[in-house]
């Protein structure tokens, strides 16, 4: 008979098995005691694979190997039996020197005694044609001690031929390769096919997401047919694909080697493997090999309430512009993650008016079942005195970075039930819309929830009567970009009035291009054109937009062409900078825009002279080699020199991946009568009215009004000012990755990334009709915190990296006009605040009795501030009418 003495990574042991035998796995010599060598360690890092700059710990013993039955029918069909002894535990760093957590401390104190006794105990592997059958060890053993043991008993598991199969070990059920060669065999486990039940989540956005990698290759060392030793080495990393300092590396090793063989005990007779393991010990259970979860006890850890207590001054209205209150907001959110509904509904009862908001955010970004039922029940829809609290509720459910079918049903719930405010009932369907979505990218488009709020969103615009519940249902459709609500917005967006058919051409142009059909762009060429009523400038503008930024015909983009000289004085303006900006940025159409332009009819003097202060412009806030940061600014004034539409937005891009980080328009209407002028074509019975709408990372909020009806506008005159509005406040969770990692030794891993900000945009509209001036003003400020952290766990040591980056900025946009001559005078402002960047590093080894080690870097800078250039067309005349700008500031009159 041909042996093959393959001791598979942690059996590299002496097996005395033939590569060349009938065995198609491992097989062991009958009555012999195989002597090994074990080890495992791992090291964290933040990839840059110098041991000095790693954590890490080793794990080493003896390992005795012996077969105790051989099934007399095959082979292949074996019992062996796996003992630990001699077990110890170590720094792979040995730099550490008396820095060292295991200095002075021998096996027991650090792993405990009950553990160590647990950990030596044998486990029994029944193994056919060398796949693992069943995995025996003892009942009730802690389970991060029966994990090691595993880690140990899967490298037991090999074929000796090249090939592609599953199999079921520690990591799960994966798809594994073998690469057989003289000298060695390969295995190589995808880690990504393994399936094993993980808790873990993810930001779908990629630009918010991370990017994560992971490899195990197993090699098999023979020597004169007979496996030697088995190494074993398994890698994971990530990065934050828009932070890249934000990354780390966990990397795995195991190691068996044989030392010697000698005579053991002889082989057990039978032919029923349960006899023989009933007659080894009886209180040996069958046991899933595949590793287990388990969760250290934090022992003399603070409550719920004592972690608030510590955390709530970071997050007192003043401090919020501080980075220090999104650090403290994403930690607390990790202990309400752990926290019961009752603890919960504690602190919020317990709480103040002014920190009060600030609670509300972070528990419902903690997004568990206990958070969202605490925070229901203390929300009360049917009173008027919470309002701000509920808002606050409604945009971090609409901000949620993972949310579930449970938060879906809970609003519709809600939005079925009475309020005391319209304002928050808007809301509640605006957030819907933007749940469906989230849950659609995620595959959930079937869940009965979705299913429903599809049907309340598309059944409820369509049975609209009020104007109000239309506009609501458009904006619940503008979140959630629902397929089938396609033809209900080119209905509306044709044939609606006003804000109701601008809003609709809105919600079309957050569409992807594959859902920019030829059907939809003969509407929107309709709408432009006018071909069968007429429409506001903003319509128009919108409908010109979309379709030259979703694959334009040639014709399409000659009739946009020879449409300008031909419209209102401002919309001509405005289209001309519009198709200049996609020039000059190379957006998809400028060939095509090109191919038109060599047409003389198209491109003349006549049609390129046009004047006008609206304009259209993109620029880039920053550039690398794998991402991309971008601000448009168009501006559409009526031809009387009143602002018409403020459009300011600002994407991210990351590949193919791009995020909507942020939208900021200022609208208004109906003020010619203030200046005695004449209003547009088709703007003639517009409502005086005025007021501000805004996305924030990719979630349309709903919009505030600076005023409505003349009488609230001449009361806003008469001040000749207007106060800021705010558009949105609080803390979001915006970034949230967690990974739990199985690793192939035995030990447990944890990946986390977590990012979250402090924001506030307001906005502003001020008039001065002695002077003959109007100015707009939108301001953003930011606080940013981004966690990046990994840790490995072996429930008596842990080893963690973390690392994390923080920064506070501001960008502020100001329109002013003076409309006292035509062309009036404009002039746009935008600039971004030096932003202080700070950058930290920690890295620690913590003994379950209490004794670590920690090591922490810090590194400081400061970002400049930037001027973004804006249109710069007569930007002498800036200098004459107004005093200069600070130098940070960009300016230009046009």
């Amino acid at each position: 008979m041909i042996l093959l003495a393959v001791l598979f990574l942690c059996f590299i042991s002496s097996y005395s098995a033939s590569v060349k035998g009938h065995t198609t796995g491992l097989s062991l010599n009958n009555d012999r005691l195989y002597k090994l060598t074990y080890s495992t360690e791992v090291l964290l890092d933040r990839g840059k694979g110098k041991l000095q700059d790693s954590v890490g710990y080793r794990i080493s013993s003896n390992v005795d190997v012996v077969l105790l039955w051989r099934n007399p029918d095959g082979d292949d069909d074996q019992l062996i039996q796996i003992t630990m002894k001699d077990v110890n535990v170590e720094n792979v760093n040995q730099q550490r020197g008396e820095k060292s957590i295991f200095k002075g401390k021998n096996p027991p104190k650090i792993i405990r005694k009950e553990n160590l006794e647990a950990l030596q105990r044998p486990v029994l592997l029944h193994l056919i044609h060398g796949k693992v059958k069943e995995f025996y060890s003892y009942a009730n053993e802690p389970v991060a001690i029966e994990n090691l043991k595993r880690g140990l008993a899967s490298l037991f598991q090999m074929q000796l031929s090249s090939g592609t199969t599953n199999e079921v070990d520690i990591s799960g059920d994966c798809k594994v390769t073998y690469q057989a060669h003289q000298d060695k065999v390969i295995k190589i486990k995808a880690l990504d096919s393994c399936k094993i039940e993980r808790s873990g989540f993810t930001t779908s956005n990629q630009v918010l997401g991370v990017t994560s990698k992971a490899t195990s290759v197993t090699t098999y060392k023979i020597e004169d047919s007979f496996v030697i030793a088995v190494l074993a080495e398994e890698t994971h990393a990530f990065r934050m694909n828009s932070l890249q300092t934000i990354a780390g590396k966990i990397i795995s090793k195991q190691k068996l080697e044989l030392k010697t063989t000698e005579a053991g005990p002889r082989l057990m007779s039978g032919k029923q493997v349960a006899a023989i393991i009933k007659a080894v010990d009886s209180e040996y259970k069958a046991l899933p090999i595949v590793g287990q979860d388990f969760q250290s006890k934090c022992k003399r850890c603070p409550s719920l309430s004592e972690h608030w207590q510590s955390t709530r001054k970071h997050l007192q209205p003043d401090n919020l512009s501080k980075a220090e209150a999104v650090r403290s907001f994403l930690a607390f959110i990790q202990h309400l993650r752990t926290a019961t509904r009752e603890e919960i509904l504690q602190i919020l009862k317990a709480e103040n008016k002014e920190v009060l908001p600030q609670l509300v955010d972070a528990v419902t970004s903690a997004q568990t079942s206990d958070s969202l039922d605490a925070i229901l029940d203390f929300l009360d829809f049917k009173s008027d005195s919470s309002i701000i609290l509920q808002e606050r509720f409604l945009y971090a459910c609409g901000f949620a970075s993972h949310p579930n079918e449970e938060l879906l049903r809970g609003l519709i719930s809600k939005f079925k039930g009475s309020f005391a405010s319209n304002d928050i009932r808007e809301t509640v369907m605006i957030i819907i819309g933007a749940l469906v979505k989230k849950l659609c990218q995620n595959e959930g488009c079937k869940l009965k929830a979705v299913v429903e709020a599809k049907k309340l969103i598309l059944g409820g615009l369509e049975r609209a009567e009020k104007k109000e519940d239309t506009m609501m249902y458009l904006l619940a459709l503008k979140n959630a970009l629902l397929p089938e609500g396609i033809p209900l917005l080119l209905k509306f967006a044709e044939a609606g009035e006003g804000p109701v058919s601008h809003l609709a051409t809105t919600a079309l142009q957050r569409y992807d291009v594959s859902f920019i059909t030829d059907e939809v762009k003969k509407t929107l060429n309709r709408i432009y054109h006018q071909n069968r009523k007429v429409h506001e400038k903003t319509v128009r503008t919108t409908a010109a937009a979309i379709i030259l930024n979703n694959n334009p015909s040639y014709m399409e983009v000659k009739n946009i062409l020879l449409s300008i000289g031909e419209l209102p004085k401002e919309m001509n303006k405005y289209m001309l900078t519009l198709v200049q900006d996609i020039l000059r940025f190379e957006m998809p159409a400028s060939k095509i825009v090109r191919r038109v332009l060599k047409e003389m009819v198209a491109h003349n003097y006549d049609r390129f002279s046009k004047s006008g202060s609206s304009s259209a412009y993109t620029g880039y806030i920053e550039r690398t080699p794998h991402s991309a940061s971008t601000y448009s600014l168009d501006i559409l004034y009526s031809g009387s020199g009143i602002l018409r539409r403020s459009n300011l937005n600002i994407f991210q891009y990351i590949g193919k991946a791009h995020l909507h980080s942020s939208q900021v328009v200022i609208e208004a209407q109906g003020l010619e009568a203030l200046i005695a002028a004449t209003p547009d074509e088709g703007e003639e019975n517009l409502d005086s009215y005025a007021g501000m709408s805004a996305i924030l990372f990719d979630v349309q909020l709903r919009p505030v009004t600076f005023f409505n009806g003349y009488s609230d506008l001449m009361s806003k005159m008469l001040s000749a000012s207007g106060d800021p509005i705010s558009v949105v406040k609080g803390l979001i969770l915006l970034i949230d990755h967690s990974q739990e990692l199985q690793l192939q030794s035995g030990l447990k891993a944890n990946m986390d990334v977590q990012g979250g900000l402090a924001i506030d945009i307001s906005g502003a509209m001020e008039f001065s009709l002695w002077y003959r001036e109007s100015k707009t003003r939108v301001k953003t400020r930011v606080a940013l915190a981004i966690t990046g952290s990994i840790t490995v766990d072996s429930s008596f040591v842990k080893a963690g990296l973390e690392i994390s980056t923080e920064t506070e900025t501001g960008l502020e946009f100001i329109s002013t006009v003076q409309f006292s001559q035509y062309p009036f005078l404009v002039c746009m402002q935008m600039d971004k605040d030096a932003a202080p960047l700070r950058q930290f590093e920690t890295k620690y080894e913590r003994l379950s009795t209490g004794r670590g080690y920690i090591s922490r870097r810090r590194k400081e800078s400061l970002i400049a501030g930037s001027e973004f250039p804006l249109h710069q067309e007569n930007s002498e005349m800036c200098k004459v009418v107004f005093a200069p700008e600070p130098a940070s500031t960009s300016s230009g009159w046009f």
